[in-house]
């Protein structure tokens, strides 16, 4: 596990398997080889009743294909955020409360994974329920666990592809973490970011 950089890309005059087809024709024309298909999948329970005072929480259930054993869930109180790493036995749990959470709709990114070196690069059609709503591009440098150690090198790499424009500054997420040991949580701390992003619209940045 390295460092993993998620970067949304522009549906314009192309559908979500057209855009998709493009950018894997310029990763293998860089020489990467495809490594089967991978999964980023989010359920997002909310509590049935609000605390006192109004607050609603928030509970996002999210699964990774990289990480089969794991379930990864964080907690949104309204005043912060709480990440929880758990195993599959947690699934089972949520199940459990579904008489105080109630469950919305899931939204999930998948597509081809590529290796390219030192790097893993992913390529996932989101969607919520039946509606395609963008792409997603995941790029992992996997010799660095420390952002600020590899974040010129991996800037260049995507924008070899992307274009000039592209990942211009330090994703937010990343900006107060770029000399910290880059953990798996927080790969899934920036799906939840975007999933939350493509939730509430369908614009995305153009690149030239």
């Amino acid at each position: 596990m390295g460092v993993t950089i998620l970067q949304q890309y522009p549906v314009k005059d192309k559908t979500g398997p057209q855009t998709i087809e493009l950018l894997s024709k310029r990763i293998t024309a860089l020489g990467a080889k495809q490594t089967g298909q991978f999964i980023v999948d989010c359920e997002t329970h909310v509590a049935s009743s609000p605390q006192m005072g109004g607050t609603q929480r928030t509970v996002h259930v999210l699964h990774n294909s990289e990480q089969p054993a794991s379930v990864f869930s964080i907690l949104d109180t309204g005043t912060k955020t709480i990440p929880v790493v758990a195993d599959t036995l947690f699934d089972f749990l949520i199940v459990k409360l579904n008489t105080v959470l109630v469950k919305r709709q899931r939204i999930e990114t998948r597509g081809p994974r590529y290796e390219l070196c030192d790097f893993c690069i992913k390529i996932g059609s989101v969607t919520m329920g039946q509606n395609f709503k963008g792409v997603l591009l995941e790029v992992e440098y996997k010799p660095s666990v420390i952002p600020g150690s590899c974040w010129d090198f991996m800037k260049e790499f995507i924008q070899g592809f992307l274009g000039n424009t592209a990942l211009n500054i330090v994703p937010q997420y990343l900006q107060n973490r770029m000399d910290q040991v880059y953990q798996p949580i927080d790969t899934i701390q920036q799906y939840l970011e975007h999933f939350n992003m493509f939730r509430k619209t369908t614009g995305i940045l153009q690149y030239q």
